[in-house]
């Protein structure tokens, strides 16, 4: 069984051997970004080689089924069969959204924002949802989630927040996720109980490192610094160390309070800055500034990606892709990657694929 240059089993485990062979010699650490890189490639590689014995060993089961199969009548090992088939595409559906996943950029941490919109405490609570669906995510993929900022409504849910989500290809998956997302339900801060349509926008941008060369002038910025905390406790310290950066030529805003240091936020707060000015950038050059509508773009009507729709019916539906999933609650709960491998399978396959993902 072979999958090309991905799944090459020989040229993995020799770049391996090298890799680790490298990281046992006394003089590793002496070189701190060649040795970062070289842990990451390690820790890819490992992941491509888990995958490709993942694909065999299923296959393996498959093969055996179907040859019980064929010298039994037992309708359990049919359905047991039917199972393991779907299980194997599963996997390679997940294997092939990887290998669209090659920007090297993919591979990083993302860092996930998420802003209240049209629709007032209603839209707040929204926010709030939006904010637990993509955390819950995060569990489920096994990412890290580490909080950046919060900023409280004033009577439910949060005017904005910012997650750090670490994990390999965590900013590869969660990019298909930037846009304007659309609810519909019976408002539960409404006392005649109509239903209301509310909005919330999530950005989403690569953790970039110091190997990615960005300039920043200290004439740009404007650094203030304030005492950090929101409505009801937020789990964030209340001494004076929250940092606010606002980048004067673009009016990228970046705000840092989930550590006690000022140093320790000042030094986050630059590193998303410069995570989204890379991200601003990259924009640029592809001529699709209109995908980035950032905090000062219109939360509303006409720029939605995703409909989730509670009342008078429950229904999720991608406005990109066309997939849709009737189970709302499990989306909200986490249960994205319909959603998320149908758009990054379908920029790469076109309509082919989005079809074929919606049967």
């Amino acid at each position: 069984m072979s999958y090309g240059g991905f799944f090459d089993p020989n040229q993995i485990e020799g770049e391996l051997q090298s890799l680790e062979k490298e990281m046992a010699s006394p003089s590793f650490w002496q070189t701190p970004e060649k040795a970062e890189k070289a842990l990451s490639r390690s820790k890819e590689l490992k992941s491509k080689f888990s995958d490709y014995k993942a694909l065999v060993n299923r296959f393996k089961d498959i093969e055996a089924l179907y040859d019980l199969l064929q010298e039994s009548e037992d309708p359990s090992l049919a359905k047991e069969l039917e199972q393991e088939i779907n299980a194997y595409a599963g996997l390679l559906d997940s294997i092939e959204v990887k290998l669209v996943l090659s920007d090297p950029m993919d591979q990083k941490n993302a860092i996930l924002s998420v802003h209240s919109g049209a629709g007032g405490t209603e839209a707040c609570d929204w926010a709030a949802m939006l904010l637990r669906m993509y955390q819950r995510y995060a569990e489920r993929h096994g990412f890290k989630v580490s909080l950046i900022d919060i900023l409280p409504g004033e009577e439910a849910g949060i005017k904005s927040a910012s997650i750090l989500i670490s994990g390999s290809y965590a900013y590869g998956y969660l990019k298909a996720e930037r846009g304007v997302h659309r609810l519909v339900r019976i408002s539960p801060f409404n006392a005649q109980g109509k239903r209301q349509t509310s909005f919330a926008s999530v950005d989403v941008v690569a953790e970039v490192d110091e190997s990615i060369e960005i300039e920043i002038k200290e004439s740009d910025l404007r650094i203030d610094v304030f005492r950090s905390g929101g409505h009801g406790g937020q789990g964030v310290n209340t001494t004076d160390s929250a940092v606010r950066i606002t980048h004067l030529p673009t009016g990228i805003v970046v705000v840092c309070q989930n550590e006690r240091s000022q140093i320790q936020n000042k030094a986050t707060a630059m590193k998303i800055l410069r995570s989204r000015l890379y991200e601003l950038e990259k924009d640029k050059k592809r001529a699709e500034m209109e995908r980035i509508y950032g905090q000062k773009g219109e939360i509303g009507w006409g720029r939605q990606i995703r409909s989730y729709v509670l009342q008078p019916y429950k229904m999720v539906k991608d406005l990109r892709t066309g997939v849709t999933k009737t189970q709302v609650e499990e989306v909200l709960d986490g249960d994205l990657d319909s959603f998320i491998w149908a758009y990054l399978l379908g920029k790469k396959s076109g309509e082919e694929t989005l079809q074929r993902q919606e049967a």
